[in-house]
């Protein structure tokens, strides 16, 4: 199967591409189905029930809000943002919504959007169903979706649609990857560029990439600005402006404290993950769980190295894209699935792999980097307090960014040769991820999620 660049990094809105991005799109695509079978004109309501997951952690994770948009026909990456709060609560109050954004049908959201918190489907954690209602109150069409992590979203086979093209340069692990790099004589971000023509030119591939960039520096730079209480109970103030603040204040402290620049990567994640907490416009890196983390190592590539260019930008994100895919095919980005491991600690990986990369790393240098990265999130669990990406969500971006920049450094201070591979280390997290009990992955049933009880869990909504 073949993965772009753009299937791992994506425009979308926030608290979770599994539990918002997924689901969203998930109810769009079953509304497209209708209109498909003809049958959109007959539908008088339409009942949503999730299970695993996305029944344990909705409220928290926006997923009926976000089921509410998909089904009146939004996008993650083109639903205005500043509308969201409005359009759902009308659909509360009036007790219908337009059908794909036409048809008005009856919604009562307590008797057709069903949260199953012990419930599960077979093949994923993150399971709906979707079932459209007739007015002889017979069953239209049904069909079940998993929103699998990072807004990808397979049918009830499980299968994602193979895209069988043909890549310059085809790899499904690391080894793999990097004896294509020696055939090549390129580095990993040349590769993964090549392969990207097989979906556009490279003229086209570059302009969206720094698109892509656009958008996580826009979020970085809301996240600073906007002050206030982060929503869904917990009563969390955003910390990004105040710690923004302070290093404007303050610039000369730079002089006298190395280690200040460390700050003002905590700022960037920061700023990113309170954004994506409120729901807010992110790019899935892989996850939105995880957004914070490519954005803050590559604003600290652009801000502090100074070669640093929009070519740079480019090859970062190519090269932490590739590591990406490696993740995707092999074991999993879902917190759902594998626990944090496979969001934060996958992240990690790619920002530290992007890193190496512009900071002139080999081929061996760069794996290297990513494996330093992921080997020391091994076992990371997923327990939002709440069930919302809050607590420890957002500082566990902020401390796996640091993490990635000191990966690259210790990578590049060596010539590439290492014990563990990085695909060892990638099997390591499929296997630690099926043997974690189910409470820590992402339905807060333990860890931090009951340890640390401020609120009753699961009874919030973002």
């Amino acid at each position: 199967m073949a993965i772009s660049v753009f299937d791992l990094f994506k425009v979308g809105i926030g608290p979770s591409s599994s539990h918002t991005v997924g689901p969203m799109r998930a109810a769009a695509s079953f509304v497209g189905s209708l209109a498909d079978r003809g049958v959109q004109q007959q539908v008088v309501r339409v009942r949503a029930e999730m299970f695993g997951s996305l029944g344990a952690t909705g409220r928290g994770h926006g997923t009926p809000r976000a089921v509410i948009l998909g089904l009146e026909g939004e996008q993650p990456e083109s639903v205005a943002v500043d509308t969201i709060e409005a359009r759902v609560e009308a659909v509360r109050h009036d007790g219908e919504l337009r059908l794909g954004g036409r048809r008005r049908i009856r919604f009562n959201e307590q008797q057709d959007l069903l949260l199953n918190r012990r419930e599960s489907l077979p093949l994923h954690p993150n399971g709906m169903r979707f079932a459209a209602i007739g007015a002889d109150g017979a069953e239209l069409l049904g069909k079940t979706y998993y929103s699998v992590g990072g807004g990808f979203v397979v049918d009830e086979s499980g299968a994602v649609a193979e895209d069988r093209r043909e890549l310059a340069w085809p790899f499904h692990t690391a080894a793999e990857l990097l004896r294509q790099c020696d055939a090549a004589q390129q580095r990993i971000s040349d590769l993964m560029l090549a392969n990207e023509g097989a979906w556009r030119d490279e003229t086209e591939t570059r302009r969206r990439l720094l698109a892509i960039w656009r958008v996580m520096q826009e979020c970085v730079a809301r996240g600073c600005e906007r002050e206030g209480e982060l929503p869904g109970g917990l009563k969390l103030q955003r910390r990004a402006p105040k710690l923004h603040r302070q290093l404007l204040d303050r610039p000369e402290s730079s002089l006298t404290d190395p280690l200040e620049v460390l700050d003002r990567v905590t700022l960037y994640a920061l700023a990113v993950n309170e954004e994506n907490a409120s729901g807010g416009r992110v790019v899935t890196a892989p996850t939105n769980g995880a957004a914070g983390i490519v954005p803050a190592v590559l604003h600290y590539y652009t801000r502090f190295v100074p070669s640093a260019d929009d070519d740079g930008v480019v090859r970062f994100l190519l090269t932490a894209a590739a590591i990406g895919v490696l993740f995707k095919e092999n074991a999993s980005i879902s917190g759902a699935e594998v626990g944090c491991q496979g969001e934060v600690g996958s992240a990690c990986s790619m920002a530290a792999a992007g890193l190496a990369e512009v900071l002139g790393g080999t081929p061996r240098q760069v794996e290297n980097a990513a494996e330093i990265a992921m080997e020391h999130n091994l076992g990371l669990t997923c327990d939002p307090v709440g069930g919302l990406v809050q607590v420890p969500c957002i500082e566990r971006n902020a401390m796996a960014s640091v993490k990635a920049i000191h990966a690259a450094r210790m990578a590049l201070r060596g010539d590439g040769e290492h014990f563990v591979s990085l695909d060892q280390v990638i099997r390591t997290l499929r296997d630690t991820g099926r043997d974690m009990k189910r409470k820590y992955k992402e339905t807060s049933r333990g860890g931090l999620a009951v340890n640390v009880i401020e609120i009753p869990v699961n009874v919030i909504e973002c």
